[in-house]
């Protein structure tokens, strides 16, 4: 049978597939709504080529309507990105959906993982974007490496984190991406690896609090249940894409991925998803991340803030925290005597008294964040705060020293 003709519903496959390559785009409907009209960049008219020289070499990027390609300033010889992109396409005029690509742009430039837009210029069919260079590529390769050369957790996580407070910003300005995916997120460079920078905010919309957004779009493998069923877009559509996303970095496989959309979907919107395979070297903290993210209901899913909080995040490396213990117990003050030792030292009868052996105390100090990933309205805490608790190990049974050390 072929992918064109129709299938029945698929029961998912036992192993996911690898992740797909084609930057698929699915779109429909919401005409102008959710867009920005108005830049502050001008728009050059003189020829790009005047300024700027395109390197040899493969493109950067391509999309349907667009492709990117590395370009020199000439009078600089500065390396930038130049994403050249069609003003026509299926016969309409979409040179607005530019000009709306151009003001989220503009409206991150303040937000340090977000790509910066430098110059615009524009011919009769082409309007063209210069970018900050990114040398790293697209994550996307490294997420479909062989595992020896493919991204570490470690590495996931601090990335991830540059994800979540770029998009963390967009959010708190109202714009939702609705195209998160690693073909969409670059690094500054590869070796060592570098920082992320989200680009391609071509389906990016604002959301206003008096209008509801309905639209489907999106790449099939990473779109939300609420897409598919054609309910209000939100910030949590964003934080499915997250979700996907966390996974396919952590292990190479596409979650909902079927052998053609219709399987993808049903897999989407049925929640076939298995966190049994391809988690064998994958810390529960990190599954736990994606499972609140991975959410049916749009209001149940952790927003970005929320995430940042996650204990997965929060985590530093094992070598890192041993140095901070041993750095510690090295202190000259960290021995404590107790009251009886301390009474013997303080003698006053002229008596030398008896020599006791020093009892040493270990105490601990336990912190943890008042807050969840996840919140019911039933049970949502309104103020997050760390606490601390000391504790000391005495016989028989661990002891908590009474108070609390909010930081």
């Amino acid at each position: 049978m072929s992918p064109e003709e129709k299938k029945p519903p698929l029961p998912p496959a036992p192993s996911h597939p690898r992740v797909s390559r084609a930057p698929q785009q699915q779109r429909r409907g919401g005409g102008g709504g959710g867009r920005l009209s108005e830049i502050r960049t001008p728009i050059r008219t003189e020829p790009f080529r005047e300024r700027y020289r395109l390197s040899p070499g493969r493109e950067l990027g391509r999309g349907k309507f667009a492709v990117v390609k590395k370009c020199v300033k000439k009078e600089t010889e500065k390396e930038f990105a130049a994403k050249f992109m069609r003003k026509r396409r299926k016969g309409q005029d979409c040179r607005m959906e530019i000009i709306h690509e151009i003001a989220v742009l503009e409206l991150a430039q303040l937000n340090h993982w977000v790509i910066t837009l430098h110059e615009v210029y524009e011919t009769p069919t082409e309007m063209i974007l210069v970018l900050e260079y990114a040398a790293g590529g697209e994550i996307f390769d490294q997420c479909v490496a062989e595992r020896e050369d493919a991204f570490k957790e470690k590495d996931v996580r601090r990335l991830m984190r540059q994800i979540l407070e770029g998009v963390s910003f967009l959010h708190r300005n109202n714009v939702v991406h609705l195209d998160l995916k690693p073909q969409n997120i670059l690094l500054t460079s590869e070796s060592p690896l570098g920082d992320v920078r989200l680009v391609d905010f071509g389906l990016s919309r604002v959301m206003k609090n008096s209008e509801e957004l309905r639209e489907i779009m999106g790449t099939p493998e990473y779109v939300a249940p609420e897409i598919l069923s054609y309910d209000p877009i939100s910030t949590a559509t964003d934080m499915w894409s997250i979700g996907v996303l966390a996974y396919v970095m952590l292990t190479g496989v596409s979650p909902f991925l079927g052998s053609d959309k219709q399987e993808t979907f049903l897999n989407i919107s049925q929640m076939n998803v298995n966190y049994a395979e391809d988690f064998d070297l994958i810390s529960e903290s990190a599954v736990d991340f994606i499972k609140c993210l991975l959410v049916k209901k749009p209001e149940e899913r952790a927003t970005a803030d929320e995430c940042l909080l996650h204990s997965w995040l929060a985590q530093t490396d094992v070598h890192d925290t041993l140095r901070r213990i041993r750095t510690t117990e090295e202190e000259p003050n960290a021995t404590i005597l107790n009251e009886e030792d301390s009474a013997s030292e303080n003698s006053t009868d002229g008596e030398k008294p008896e020599e006791s052996a020093v009892t040493e105390e270990l105490i601990v100090v336990a912190s943890y964040t008042l807050g969840q990933c996840r919140q019911s309205e039933k049970d949502k805490i309104v103020e997050q705060k760390t606490i601390s608790k000391r504790f000391k190990f005495e016989e028989p049974l661990l002891q908590e020293i009474p108070g609390e050390f909010i930081y």
